[in-house]
């Protein structure tokens, strides 16, 4: 599977679980230690954001990462790797 689709999928989940939690960007920032920017580019799944700033991220959340078999991506995920 290609690692930008799981960066995607990684940030979308991250935006979802801030929204879930009723936080900001900025706010979810203040927690995580990291510039607003940085959170904004963990949730586009920005391959040049370092994985500690995940991690900063997951943390802040209450969240950790957990490795699990990769499935088929959807079509509107394929169609966001090409715009």
């Amino acid at each position: 599977m290609d690692y930008a689709l799981l960066l995607s999928r990684l940030g979308h989940q991250i935006r979802e679980r801030r929204i879930n939690r009723g936080l900001t960007q900025a706010s979810l920032a203040e927690l995580a230690g990291l510039t607003r920017q940085k959170v904004i580019a963990v949730e586009k799944g920005t391959l040049t954001v370092a994985m500690i700033a995940y991690a900063r991220v997951l943390g802040a959340l209450d969240c950790e990462f957990a490795v699990i078999p990769a499935t088929m991506p959807t079509l509107e995920e394929l169609g966001a790797l090409f715009e």
